[in-house]
């Protein structure tokens, strides 16, 4: 046995068989690992010979099997033994990964026709990818990446399938660096998984049984920078995952860059083309059944055809070789553009076929509302027959963003004239209605019936046109196309000025108005009737009047405060006048007694109570026919919960989203004020996350003085939550509950009708449903602000200490942007598992923010992740959170992004700026009662005069 670093040795003792003994072995005793080859070189000989190389005869001479006169015939047998070793290893050449194998550098898997190679690769200084590039053609075009957020810093990585069945890319310290992730579930992680890469140059994970083959995961529903043929763009309906382009940050560097290929679908799905998180670039269109509308291109029948899906489990875009001798791709490169290259043998190279921004007009709404953009013409915008321009004056210096407005001379008395336009790129289709079995016919009466109906068109141009697509706003993003290309298409729209509508309608009710008062005047009663009879109903009513004032008085005390002298029965009427002085808010909320009540909470037993709220506490009630519902009892004994019961009834009462909790009802009778939930049978998020909650909760009631916090404890709350519930909560569901908060908050902030801020967004206030969807609960401290207002100064903070933004403790500001800071901190501790406030590590004194920061900027974010997940975590997912989390924490309000702009970062969709610096990432290290908050530069208190009575949130 030799060492590590040795190749040969000396011997003073021979031995082997003669024959197969090499010379300088057999001559001078050195016996290298060259010995064993001529050992080999003769066995191969024998084999093919048949002969024994000692003792082999010869009539012609005595020469021994590998004599020089044997060469011709040694030199044959070598060539064929050479082909066959050849073949052979091209035949065995493996395209697999199997559950015992490991793929590490300088290794690699080839699909069966040699068209791809798997492995890994440095494009630049970034450090080492795992990724797929083309093996016979164009060699170092990598076609996709797999590690694309966190590179290896050298090449030691090592690729594997796990037990747990996904494959998984790690360093050589086993620290994952990639994992693919499948909403399939694998019931079978024994030897049947696999992991091969196919001709059409798509990684695939298969469940390789006897029965067939069975899908988990595939690269081709992650696409990076290249579209493949057969690749798709779009979204899997089921498992919600967005298939979209991603340019790469430069051509050393394949992270993501600014620039996305995604399909939209809040209308008629289309495709565009947007730098950063939302600002379009380019809208390629919609694929109208032969081409993108409006998009030129040259005849694609002679080298591949598009295939449109459009079902309830997909939607997406793809395209298909018609021959498969051509060699194609298209990518979306680090400067925006969007191009389909063709490998050309002849020169070896890439050539561009087609580039989706050719001309100005490509860009998106170049010539604003109503304006039409042709490259062929100077200027290049104009508006459409019957429309001009809204300012003149702008458009005249070349300024058409404002676009153009309805001609009056244009518009017919009945509001309903509609004029065809042809060969144009269709309008913007978002917010868009669209059927795809309707006649063109159908389809404009349709339109005609509908007043905000603006234009419609055939969704589908084939065979004479099927289907119905139509708009109600503004049209944008309109170019005239060239008649030699199938781009273009009719569209139909209406030439009513809505002024005039308005005015016709405004007439119509004018009318019937006059009509209506001139039957009521011929009925009209003569004088003396009336008052007799309303005499006569008086006198009658008046005892019992009397008697239910004197009943309502005794069962109903006045209400403090704000609405001193106002009594309160049980009446939805009286709730109305009790949440908003306005009698003409209809709240259209149930009331239920509260006799059905003590019924439903077994008259509110202990066994029944699910926990305790600043306010009151909160129990489960079943309700006549087998309901659940979850009942918030306001204490007797608070004032302050009288005006957060009234906030939360104006805040929730009309609000419909899947994730915020629903209101069901109310009761308000006597001392008791209660407000009727739909029952979370999870409970809270912070049940699942941290195991265990301080038998001591804090709360900031309020502020004397902004940087002197209020800050009082109450010994009876304890909630103890059992500590195996982390391991429950994997991380897709983590993931799942991370993108329901925020689109609960985005609907809040954004697409409600009043604009609302939480205040006290917080684990505890996330429940979580029997499929563990997240409900934003509690909004006893929302504020709602009107569609125009962004912020607004309060002289009493309140919320929960570890999620409360600086600017809101020190100044006593509140935005949209509190909430985004309080949706940060919580999903830092819905990915490491640990609350913000209270947490430790040996190593320094900062709470989770600042721990969060620290690994940050050490690169080595992956640390933060809660141990309970083990290994079953999507890196890519993880490091995306982790980037939002710190984004939304920022110390400034005007760094941390909008809920809009969160939502597109967790799909996925654009660049992920750099964070700044958290705020509140310092805790010092006193008692629980006596705990300081450290803001940097700004310092945070107790204030040991004014004391506040607190009930346990």
């Amino acid at each position: 046995m030799l060492g590590g670093h040795e190749t040969k040795a000396n011997t003073h003792k021979v031995t082997g068989t003669l024959g197969c003994i090499s010379p300088e072995y057999a001559t001078n005793g050195i016996f290298p690992v060259k010995l064993d080859i001529f050992s080999f070189g003769v066995l191969v000989l024998e084999i093919v010979s048949g002969k024994k190389s000692r003792g082999f005869p010869h009539q012609d001479h005595g020469d021994q099997l590998m004599s020089i006169n044997c060469l011709p015939m040694i030199w044959f047998c070598s060539c064929v033994l050479l082909f066959i070793l050849i073949t052979t290893s091209g035949a065995s050449a493996t395209d697999t990964i199997y559950p015992n194998q490991t793929l590490k550098d300088g290794e690699t898997i080839v699909s069966a026709s040699q068209a791809f190679e798997l492995g890994f690769f440095s494009p630049g200084d970034s450090g080492w990818y795992l990724g797929i590039w083309y093996k016979k053609i164009a060699t170092g075009t990598v076609v996709w990446v797999a590690n694309r957020e966190l590179p290896l810093n050298d090449p030691t990585g090592m690729l594997k399938i796990n037990d747990n069945g996904t494959l998984q890319l790690r360093s050589v310290s086993n620290n994952l660096i990639w994992s693919s992730q499948s909403s399939i579930p694998v019931t079978n992680t024994g030897s049947n998984l696999v992991a091969r890469l196919l001709d059409s140059g798509n990684l695939v994970l298969e469940d390789d049984t006897t029965s067939g083959k069975r899908r988990i995961w595939q690269s081709f529903d992650h696409p990076g920078n290249t579209l493949l043929p057969g690749m798709k763009v779009g979204m899997d309906r089921v498992t919600g995952i967005k298939m979209n382009l991603t340019s790469w940050k430069s051509s050393g560097d394949p992270s993501k860059g600014s620039y996305t290929v995604w399909m939209d679908i809040s209308g008629y799905p289309q495709l565009y083309i947007s730098q950063d998180e939302s600002s379009f670039l380019q809208r390629v269109g919609y694929w109208n059944g032969m081409a993108f509308t409006g998009v030129s291109r040259p005849k694609a029948s002679s080298l591949y055809t598009f295939d449109y899906d459009f079902t309830e489990t997909d939607i997406y875009l793809r395209y298909t070789l018609v021959n498969d001798s051509f060699i194609t791709r298209m990518m979306l490169d680090q400067d925006g553009n969007f191009l389909q290259l063709v490998w050309t043998n002849r020169t070896q190279e890439w050539t561009i076929y087609m580039i989706s921004l050719n001309d100005e007009c490509d860009t998106y709404d170049s010539c604003g509302p109503y304006g039409s953009c042709n490259n062929n013409t100077s200027p290049p915008c104009a508006c459409l027959e019957g429309f001009e321009p809204k300012l003149p004056e702008e458009w005249s210096v070349g300024d058409w963003s404002n676009g153009c407005k309805h001609k009056n001379l244009m518009t017919s008395e009945n509001g309903n004239n509609f004029k065809q336009f042809s060969n144009l790129k269709l309008p913007d289709s978002r917010d868009s209605w669209f059927n795809s079995t309707m006649s063109l016919g159908e389809c404009e009466k349709v339109c005609t019936g509908n007043i905000s109906c603006t234009a419609y068109a055939n969704t589908d141009i084939r065979n004479g046109g099927t289907g119905c697509l139509l708009w109600f706003g503004e049209l944008i993003d309109i170019r005239e196309v060239s008649t030699r290309d199938n781009s273009g298409q009719d569209i139909y729209i209406s030439m009513h000025n809505r002024n005039i509508a308005r005015k016709c309608i405004s007439n119509l009710f004018r009318s019937a108005w006059e009509k209506e008062k001139k039957k009521k005047k011929k009925k009209k009663l003569p004088p003396k009737v009336i008052v007799s009879t309303v005499f006569a109903v008086l006198l009658l009513s008046f005892p019992l009047i009397l008697y239910a004032w004197k009943n309502m008085k005794k069962s109903h005390p006045k209400i403090e405060g704000k609405l001193k002298g106002k009594l309160y029965p049980s009446s939805f009427h009286i709730l109305k006048a009790f949440v908003n002085e306005d009698p003409k808010q209809d709240l259209e909320l149930p009331f239920f007694s509260l006799s059905t009540i003590v019924k439903a909470t077994s008259n509110f037993s202990t066994n029944n109570k699910l926990g305790q709220g600043g306010f009151g506490a909160v129990y489960k009630g079943m309700v006549e026919g087998g309901g659940v519902i979850a009942v918030k009892r306001l204490s007797k004994t608070s004032r302050q919960g009288l005006v957060e019961f009234q906030n939360e009834v104006i805040c929730i009462a009309k609000l419909q989203h899947r994730n915020l909790v629903k209101l069901l009802g109310y009761c308000v009778q006597g001392e008791e004020k209660m407000l009727i939930y739909e029952y979370m049978p999870n409970k809270s998020l912070d049940s699942f996350l941290f195991g265990w909650t301080p038998s001591r909760l804090y709360k900031i009631t309020h502020f004397t003085n902004p940087l002197n916090p209020v800050i009082e404890t109450n010994n009876k709350f304890e909630t103890v939550a059992d500590e195996n519930n982390s391991r429950l909560l994997d991380w897709p569901q983590r993931h799942h509950i991370i993108n329901g908060i925020a689109r609960g908050l985005l609907y809040l902030h954004q697409d409600s009708r009043h604009r609302i801020i939480h205040r006290d967004l917080k684990a505890s206030n996330i429940l979580l449903d029997s499929n563990m969807n997240p409900k934003i609960s509690d909004f006893g401290l929302a504020r709602m602000f009107k569609e125009y207002e962004t912020e607004a100064n309060t002289n009493k903070v309140v919320g929960t200490l570890g999620y409360i933004s600086p600017e809101y403790a020190a100044n006593g500001v509140f935005s949209v942007k509190s909430d985004v800071f309080s949706f940060g901190v919580l999903v830092l501790e819905i990915v490491s598992g640990k609350k913000n406030r209270g947490f430790s590590h040996e190593d320094h004194h900062d709470n989770l923010l600042g721990h969060a920061w620290r690994l940050y900027k050490e690169a080595n974010p992956l640390e933060l992740v809660d141990a309970a997940l083990g290994g079953s975590w999507n890196v890519s997912e993880v490091l995306q959170s982790i980037h939002v989390g710190l984004s939304c924490v920022q110390q400034h309000a005007e760094d941390r992004p909008s809920m809009s702009s969160v939502t597109h970062m967790l799909g996925g969709e654009g660049a992920l700026p750099p964070p700044k610096q958290p705020g509140f990432f310092t805790e010092a290290t006193k008692s629980e009662v006596e705990s300081t908050l450290i803001m940097p530069q700004v310092p945070v208190s107790i204030n040991e005069v004014t004391m506040t009575q607190l009930e346990a949130r």
